[in-house]
């Protein structure tokens, strides 16, 4: 993994980090993580967090993929409107069988170009190819999968059966709110991708492991957060 340089900052690595985790992993604002700062003495503003968040926020992220396990062979496709200044777009997401983000794309057509473009994403970032693929009913994945000579991997199932990557497109929404909508698809884009790395590593499904795993869960993952923000 790359090093991460923290020259030339007022800041120590350390108040910095926390800034951008706290930014990516939780469902804050700019001007909460100011405030949470300002309530252990730190005084910075929170243009100064945003600027920290896109400076290292994508360098932090890069170097928690890396350390990623390699994902489910199955793997559930989905799309999600986004409206962007007015303007209708589609976020078309990929996640594998444990709600593993795979990869997005932001893109203004809901057709069969637009799943080619995501599935050819897929397969160039994933170590492993797909077993089987899972969407809904749109025919645009079927003719994408067929253009690629991977129909036979698809199943496209009812709402029920692709309930994976409908239930992950939560935590989005719940940013978007926050956010007060996407400004712009390249930033959506941005901060969706550095987003996701984070939600990688750090959700669990606590509801569903014992205290004792929930505790290594979380070992590990603050482990590959020291390691991914490390100083050069």
């Amino acid at each position: 993994m790359k090093s991460i340089s923290y020259k030339r900052h007022r800041f120590p690595p350390e108040v910095i980090t926390y800034a951008v985790w706290a930014y990516f992993r939780f469902t804050m604002s700019l001007r909460d993580v100011e405030d949470l700062l300002a309530e252990r003495g730190i005084d910075v503003s929170y243009e100064t967090i945003r600027c920290w968040c896109l400076k290292f926020g994508p360098q932090i992220a890069k170097n928690l993929k890396k350390q990623r396990p390699a994902a489910a062979r199955i793997w559930h496709l989905d799309e999600m409107v986004v409206s962007i200044n007015g303007k209708r777009m589609y976020l078309w997401r990929a996640v594998d069988a444990e709600g593993e983000v795979l990869d997005m794309l932001m893109q203004s057509r809901r057709n069969a170009g637009a799943a080619t473009r995501l599935m050819r994403k897929l397969l160039k970032n994933q170590p492993m190819p797909p077993q089987e693929i899972i969407t809904d009913g749109l025919k645009s994945y079927g003719a994408a999968l067929r253009k690629l000579g991977m129909d036979h991997l698809h199943r496209a199932g009812r709402l029920r059966e692709n309930n994976r990557a409908e239930n992950s497109h939560l935590p989005i929404r719940r940013r978007e709110r926050k956010m007060q909508r996407f400004k712009s698809a390249a930033s959506a884009q941005r901060f969706l991708s550095t987003h996701a790395a984070f939600y990688n590593t750090f959700y669990t499904q606590r509801h569903l492991t014992s205290r004792r795993t929930l505790r290594t869960l979380r070992g590990e993952a603050q482990a590959a957060w020291a390691r991914a923000t490390i100083a050069a």
